[in-house]
C-alpha cells in the first residue's frame, strides 16, 4: 500500500487544519513580500524569480517519484530559510532577497492549496488532491 492510500483522506489534511495551513501559507506570502519591500530590493528580480521554483515541474517528465522529490525540494521552506540565514551570517543581501522571493512563492502555493507532493502523482498533495486527482472517481459503466 502506498503512503497516499494509507488513510481515508489519501494522506492529506482536511477540515480546519487544512484551512489553517492555507492561511499560514497566505501569511507567509504576505510576510515575505512585505520584508522584500522593506529591504529596498528591486522588484525586477521578484517578478523574474517568483515562478522559478515551478521549473521543478520538469522533473515529472522522468516520472512521478522523481517529480515529487524535485518539487518538494524546491517547495519546502527548509532551503530558503537556510539561504536567508546564510545571507544574514555572511552579510550577503542578494541571497536574502532570493530567500524572500522563494518563501513568497511557497506561501502563495500553500494558500492556493498546492501542497507538497506524494510520489503517487502531481495531484496528490499534503493539502489534498488537486487537478484531475481531485475529481471523484466515476462509477464505471452501468450493468
Amino acid at each position: 500500500m502506498s503512503d497516499v492510500e494509507s488513510s481515508s483522506h489519501g494522506g492529506a489534511v482536511t477540515g480546519n487544519l487544512r484551512t489553517l495551513l492555507r492561511v499560514e501559507g497566505l501569511l507567509l506570502f504576505c510576510a515575505a513580500t512585505a520584508l522584500y519591500q522593506a529591504s529596498g530590493a528591486s522588484w525586477w528580480p521578484f517578478a523574474i524569480l517568483f515562478l522559478a521554483p515551478d521549473l521543478s515541474f520538469a522533473a515529472y517528465l522522468a516520472g512521478p517519484r522523481l517529480g515529487a522529490v524535485a518539487y518538494n525540494a524546491l517547495h519546502a521552506t527548509v532551503a530558503p530559510l537556510l539561504l536567508g540565514l546564510a545571507s544574514m551570517l555572511l552579510h550577503w543581501p542578494p541571497a536574502g532577497s532570493v530567500a524572500l522571493i522563494w518563501l513568497a512563492h511557497i506561501g502563495i502555493d500553500r494558500a492556493l492549496g498546492y501542497g507538497l507532493k506524494y510520489p503517487a502523482g502531481f495531484g496528490f498533495t499534503h493539502l489534498g488532491r488537486i487537478g484531475p486527482a481531485a475529481r471523484p472517481s466515476s462509477p464505471g459503466p452501468a450493468a
